[in-house]
């Protein structure tokens, strides 16, 4: 029995981005839902929920084992167990909304009931650690092209929590009867109906945003430890920036040019190194940059950065990574021995560079972007910019589900979303989360994208994940009256 939980639990996943095979999450709620019929008492029933979670999140975070193979010779140890040891601390989780659902009767009660706390469980992975809310289970809506385009439009009224909510209660109604699947379908044409009407007709603020050219060295994370291959990567990157540069010239001349290097796209610590930031300057030919630094204090604390740099090679704003990833950037203290040789230290929180040159962006640094309703400063601003490595991912599932966060926050936040990577999915999105265009994994090169105007601010962006809170709470007193009903 337990073989079959962690099966169904794998199987599930593939609903997950990249494959998005959708049925597969219908099945595993299924057999969640039956579980809750058969289940001889409730430490039965939990332990259900519990393997299935653990294969769910385990081929769901399958990645992760490219990440400890980066430096396997110093955590070979991890090989096997990263991604069965994340699953292990998020597979709690899965139990909780399976074990309560069982308060009301079996039927369309559970299934709302299910739907909700599911949804509610997912949201309170924020709260692991400095918050892993990594795949929720509403990407599973971001299927590639105009379908997924139109699919994903709710989430600027309900974030991708909301539909979370939509994803698994859609899941369990198809199995539920003919009507059920009836209201499925009216649900469906509505859905698509508003979220073609949104793209058909889009309303925009009457804001110039610049030309951005995004750059991605495709540079190993070993080339970037070694001081010869840190050379070749920096070289690299000039001439990158020189050639994108040149193509956003050719592209657009009345609006301020800027490029964007990634996460590690200067292998050093770049406000210490004059020299270097001149040659940058000279290389970006006037315009303004963006580069993913590293940097220290006076008390000699290093942070993950993105430094604002002018066309004469000066540094106009710095802004240090605020959320760390763990285990990878810092150590959560309970645990007593050190596993990492170096750990960064936190920045103030996020804000709005309000440049000409740049126009009002917010930098953001890789493991940010996962964050729903957190990604702006106190100030809007008209786009956002985010640079990441996704070279610890490797070619797999890893960097195109994070592509899909950062999709996902451009339609949330009504903000076109610029995406720079060293190694990885190097893209944009407009405001309605519509890929403006991308560099594939593997690829050395410079995208050019003028970045469109931003929306007004959208009703997620104002009320953020309280609107996904009510909308379960709400599903909840629905589900507790059917059952009171049906009793």
């Amino acid at each position: 029995m337990i073989l079959a939980d962690l099966l169904v639990g794998a199987f599930s996943a593939l609903a997950l981005p990249p494959l998005f095979f959708l049925p597969a999450l219908a099945v595993g709620l299924l057999y969640l839902y039956r579980c809750t019929q058969d289940a001889s008492n409730s430490r039965q029933l939990a332990l259900h929920a519990f393997f299935f979670g653990l294969g769910y999140h385990t081929l769901a975070l399958s990645w992760l084992t490219n990440a400890i193979l980066t430096r396997a010779s110093e955590f070979w140890w991890a090989v096997p167990i990263a991604a069965p040891g994340c699953a292990l601390i998020l597979a709690p989780l899965t139990v909780l909304p399976v074990v309560f659902c069982r308060l009301v009767p079996a039927g369309l009660a559970r299934m709302i009931l299910l739907s909700a706390l599911w949804t509610l469980a997912d949201m309170a992975r924020v709260f692991i650690f400095t918050g892993f809310p990594w795949n929720p289970t509403g990407s599973v809506f971001e299927l590639p092209g105009r379908i997924g385009d139109i699919l994903i439009q709710p989430a600027a009224f309900i974030g991708v929590d909301g539909l979370s909510f939509l994803a698994a209660l859609t899941g369990l109604l198809v199995w539920h009867g003919p009507r059920a699947r009836l209201f499925l379908v009216g649900l469906f044409i509505l859905w698509t109906g508003a979220g073609w009407y949104r793209l058909s007709y889009p309303v925009l603020m009457n804001v110039t945003n610049p030309v951005v050219a995004l750059l991605q060295g495709n540079v190993q994370e070993r080339d970037i430890l070694s001081r010869s291959g840190a050379m070749d990567a920096f070289r690299l990157y000039l001439r990158l920036t020189n050639e994108g540069v040149s193509k956003a010239r050719a592209l657009a001349s009345d609006r301020s040019i800027i490029y964007l290097w990634p996460e590690s796209g200067f292998p050093g610590l770049l406000d210490e190194d004059d020299a270097a930031r001149r040659l940058i300057a000279q290389a970006g030919d006037g315009a303004w940059g963006m580069i993913g630094s590293d940097r220290r204090d006076e008390q000699n604390r290093y942070y993950n950065s993105v430094m604002a740099l002018d066309e004469s090679g000066q540094i106009k704003a710095i802004y240090d990574k605020a959320t760390l990833v763990p285990f990878g950037e810092y150590q959560p203290r309970f645990i007593p021995f050190n596993l990492l040789p170096g750990q960064l230290t936190p920045g103030q929180g996020l804000t709005t560079w309000s440049i000409p040159a740049l126009g009002d962006v917010g930098p953001m640094v890789c493991y940010e972007v996962i964050f729903s309703g957190h990604v702006t400063g106190a100030i809007r601003p008209n786009w956002l910019g985010n640079v990441t490595n996704d070279a610890w991912f490797g070619n797999s599932a890893g960097p195109r589900q994070h592509l899909a966060t950062a999709r996902m926050r451009a339609v949330e936040e009504g903000l076109p979303v610029a995406q720079a990577a060293n190694m990885g999915i190097t893209a944009a999105f407009d405001s309605f989360g519509h890929e403006l265009g991308r560099l594939p994994w593997g690829h050395a090169e410079s995208l050019v994208i003028a970045l469109p105007s931003p929306h007004p601010p959208t009703i997620f962006s104002q009320y953020g994940r309280s609107l996904p809170i009510i909308l379960c709470a709400t599903g909840i007193i629905l589900a507790v009256f059917l059952g009171r009903y049906r009793k």
